[in-house]
């Protein structure tokens, strides 16, 4: 029988067949305009639900999975990086797929596609809303219909987000193995380049080698109050020795609405739905925590609150924008593009904006120069 154990490697989450996903804090962009990529601001941290059984609410205990904490209207993303076999990946938020806004599945489907595809997708920053472009997952207490549950249902009963992976069937994978290790052999085989074409020392630059989820060497101050932190990968601290620990209680319960829009594609699959596993290798639910909470259960900190963005862009860091010539963008549904923002439902942003300067933009995968013209030989 194959193992569906989902893990957890440091801060991240790892679903049968080789599937990757981490959480990443980020800049919250503007609701109007259109905007390239914000960076990464480190991980967010993920924790067991097993391992604070007696402080989390019953219904959390039902649902099982992770948790990570993450302030009101804090925006994340979800890379993908360290995939290393091909997935259909279901992203659910609030049980609505962010990729189709159908309600969630059991298997995966097309008219319309409700996943992404694994390790072609890096990331993925928000649901699938406009021809190129997503709107940015933002943090959002339950209750007040601002999620993307609320507006697509009408009900806010889930929150978080669910996970959910479909590896290649049997006779694919096996042809799929094949032909990486057709791949690596002759890779093997070649002789290594020399002179001016050589590699560079050191591998690629930041931005070109994943440097978009790389975290950026700014960060908000750390609360006074903050513990030490753990070695990457250690067990999470747990509570203050002769503190007796809280008794479970009705958790603040958080979901995923939306912010600004942001030039990325959603990919659509160039295989056919036969490909596919019919029952998931493995599945995940997200709780998402609020900072007191998040102290309260588990009895560390929560990360310092997110960077300003205009601070950062002052700081001239890079913001990023990404191409790929090869795939085709998946159109999205009427249900997702009619989502509106948070700010709608909490009021305006009143923090000052100022947009990336010229050249502050860094290009990431295939660069979509300009055409050529020839002339007359």
């Amino acid at each position: 029988m194959a193992d569906t154990t989902v893990r957890i490697d440091g801060n991240t989450l790892r679903l049968p067949g080789g599937v990757a996903v981490r959480f990443i804090r980020t800049l919250r962009l503007p609701e109007t305009g259109t905007h390239p990529l914000p960076p990464g601001l480190g991980e967010f941290p993920v924790r067991r639900i097993a391992d604070y059984a007696d402080r989390v609410p019953e219904e959390w205990r039902a649902r099982g999975g992770v948790m990570l904490p993450v302030y009101l209207r804090e925006a994340m993303w979800l890379s993908f990086a360290g995939t290393s076999e091909p997935a259909a990946l279901q992203v659910g938020v609030g049980k609505v797929c962010a990729v189709s806004g159908r309600p969630w599945s059991d298997r995966p489907a097309r008219g319309p596609q409700n996943y992404v595809v694994l390790p072609r997708q890096p990331w993925l920053d928000g649901i699938n809303s406009g021809t190129g472009t997503v709107r940015q997952f933002v943090a959002v207490p339950l209750g007040l219909g601002a999620t993307v549950e609320g507006q697509v249902t009408g009900e806010e009963v889930w929150g978080g987000v669910q996970l959910q992976s479909f590896a290649l069937n049997d006779r694919e994978l096996a042809r799929w193995r094949a032909e990486e290790r057709e791949r690596a052999e002759r890779t093997r085989s070649m002789p290594p380049p020399s002179g001016y074409g050589a590699a560079v020392p050191g591998g690629l630059p930041a931005a070109a080698s994943g440097g978009y989820g790389a975290a950026m060497p700014m960060a908000a101050p750390a609360p006074a109050a903050a513990p030490a932190p753990s070695a990457p990968g250690s067990a999470p601290a747990p509570a203050a020795a002769g503190a007796p620990a809280s008794p479970p209680r009705a958790a603040a319960a958080m979901g995923l609405g939306v912010g600004g829009s942001m030039r990325q594609e959603v990919y659509q699959d160039d295989r056919p739905l036969s490909d596919w596993s019919e029952k998931p290798a493995g599945r995940v639910f997200v709780h998402l925590v609020t900072p007191p909470e998040w102290r309260r259960i588990t009895g560390e900190a929560a990360p310092p609150s997110p960077v300003d963005r205009a601070a950062y862009t002052r700081a001239g860091l890079p913001w990023f924008d990404y191409f790929d010539q090869d795939a085709e963008d998946l159109a999205p549904t009427d249900t997702l593009q009619s989502v509106k923002p948070v700010g709608d439902w909490l009021g305006d942003d009143h923090a000052p904006w100022q947009p990336p300067a010229p050249g502050q933009t860094q290009q990431l995968k295939d660069a979509p120069g300009r055409p050529v013209a020839d002339g007359d030989w």
